[in-house]
């Protein structure tokens, strides 16, 4: 049978001490029923005792609630050894089970406390004695436990001789300031378990060397029998051993130890942690950060077509999540096409390589592309294609001041030939219509009417995401669209003229064509006529 590791989320208590953080009344009674009933964690540790009025009330609704759900057995509260007033505030409070902080060093009791070890023990057995008369279960911390085992360890064994002889459920081992390597911590843990084979113990791992994983690795295969673990890694510093990736790392790696944990909903209780607590998780934190399941390299994206050659067993699947495929430089025809299979779109070899190409550009100029912005590209892409540039917006100078009209100058290449122009306008955008509309009056030229202008953001976009401005263009002799695209709006707009410009410019050569013709073909048939005279 599978060895049963209990896990014990301490996010809104040990995570809560994470620099700025404090979670509202509210906001600590949906965690923890997220914690207990989607998550399915053995135990939650929601508070310490007698820290505010408002964490007094907090923990009146998380134990209100849990003892009608059946779960106030596995709320857990943080108390000292201080002559049954952290009693007395869990009576209060509601909830029955205290983790009772004591020393786990000799350094802690003699310079902190200035006591000897038979005078501290003598006071522990007098709280678990109170708590056992007002029915409450106990649960013993050893602050600085790991400092304890390394400098002192005949305090700490003289310790857990006193109390594996009293009536408490568990002991609680602390790596509190985060030191411990994970050959320390394996060896530390063998031989207390190797000794009390019969005591439940609890490891609890800081994260101050970017170990805390590591330990709790090690801690499991030592035979502890229980895991305290945050969500994000919350926690003071550097933060406690993280939910998911302790969750992940023991279901891979030690087949036969088994967690109650429903992965599925890690990630659904990361987010909105994330959102109660305001510390952003980061992009390349495992299992829950956002790019964590994203490929960016071709070469990936073209692996994993055949057959998923870039895949470990970390599927986003099994977190609630999805691989996706990213869109930059780095991109290949793979990527894309991964993009557009999700988007149910098909391109053909060369309109693909175009793309690509126009993807790869964007990458290179720092912007996000996103899986919404492909179709705008798509569009952009293919029908750029449809004429010939003869002209081009070579380059332009847009300002705008407070106090100041907005002027535009601008340099515009036609069949080769550059012209510049100055004009001041309403908006940037209209001096630069004004400054285009003088120089091809001056070119005897005329400008079709702009009757429309629309801008589209893709859903889900922010402030440096693609933009697409479709403007609607009218002659005499029909309307017409053009889209730009660009992550600044003004330069979207610039785009689509540009391509109206090209339009333009082709159905004037077709006129000019078709005069030529027609000229030539009067010329034919004058010579026809002449000839049947004759």
């Amino acid at each position: 049978m599978k060895r049963k590791i209990e896990i014990m989320d301490t996010t809104l208590r040990d995570g809560e001490q994470t620099s700025g953080v404090s979670f509202s009344v509210s906001e600590k009674k949906t965690i923890s029923q997220l914690l207990l009933e989607e998550l399915k964690v053995d135990r939650i540790e929601i508070a310490s005792a007698r820290v505010s009025e408002g964490e007094l009330e907090a923990v009146k609704a998380v134990s209100k609630w849990a003892a009608k759900s059946g779960y106030l057995e596995k709320v857990e509260v943080l108390t000292f050894v201080d002559h049954g007033v952290s009693i007395d505030w869990m009576l209060r409070a509601g909830v029955k089970v205290q983790n009772l902080l004591t020393k786990g060093s000799l350094n802690h009791l003699k310079h902190q406390l200035k006591k000897s070890p038979e005078q501290h023990f003598d006071e522990i057995s007098n709280v678990i004695e109170l708590a056992v008369k007002k029915g409450i279960k106990t649960n013993v911390y050893l602050e600085d436990w790991s400092n304890g085992m390394r400098n002192s360890p005949s305090y700490v064994f003289q310790y857990l001789d006193f109390l594996v002889t009293q009536p408490i459920e568990r002991i609680l081992l602390p790596d509190t300031l985060g030191v411990l390597t994970p050959d320390e911590t394996y060896i530390f843990l063998k031989d207390i378990k190797a000794k009390y084979p019969n005591t439940h113990f609890d490891f609890h791992a800081h994260n101050d060397y970017d170990l805390g994983t590591a330990n709790a690795l090690e801690a499991v295969k030592a035979g502890v029998d229980g895991l305290h673990l945050t969500v994000n890694g919350m926690g003071e510093r550097a933060g406690n051993a993280p939910m998911a990736s302790v969750i992940a790392v023991i279901n891979d790696f030690l087949p036969d130890v088994e967690i109650g944990l429903k992965e599925s909903s890690i990630y659904k209780v990361s987010k909105l942690v994330e959102t109660f607590s305001g510390v952003r998780i980061p992009a390349n934190k495992p299992i829950v950060g956002e790019n964590v399941f994203t490929q960016t390299a071709g070469i990936h994206a073209d692996g994993d077509n055949k057959k998923n050659l870039y895949f470990n067993d970390l599927l986003p699947e099994r977190f609630g999540r999805k691989r996706t495929y990213a869109l930059g430089k780095t991109s290949g025809k793979a990527n894309i096409e991964k993009n557009l299979q999700e988007l149910g779109l098909k391109l053909n070899d060369a309109d693909l390589k175009k793309v690509t190409q126009r993807v790869i550009e964007l990458g290179d100029l720092k912007e996000t592309v996103t899986q919404d912005d492909l179709p705008y590209i798509i569009s952009d892409v293919l029908a750029s294609h449809a004429y010939q540039d003869k002209i081009k917006v070579e380059s332009y100078v847009l300002s705008h001041s407070k106090g100041l009209r907005p002027s535009a100058t601008i340099a515009i290449k036609i069949n080769g030939e550059i012209f510049e122009e100055h004009a001041q306008g309403d908006g940037q955008f209209d001096a630069f219509m004004l400054a285009l509309s003088s120089l091809y009056k001056s070119q005897g030229k005329t400008l079709p009417a702009l009757i429309d202008y629309v801008v589209h953001i893709a859903p889900g976009s922010s402030s440096d995401a693609l933009c697409e401005t479709i403007i609607t263009w009218k002659t005499e002799e029909k309307t017409f669209t053009t889209r730009g695209l660009d992550s600044d709006q003004t330069v979207c707009a610039i785009k689509a003229t540009e391509k109206m410009l090209n339009i333009m410019e082709s159905k004037s050569q077709e006129l000019r064509v078709e005069k030529q013709d027609a000229s030539q073909n009067q010329e034919v048939r004058q010579l026809y006529n002449d000839k049947i005279k004759i």
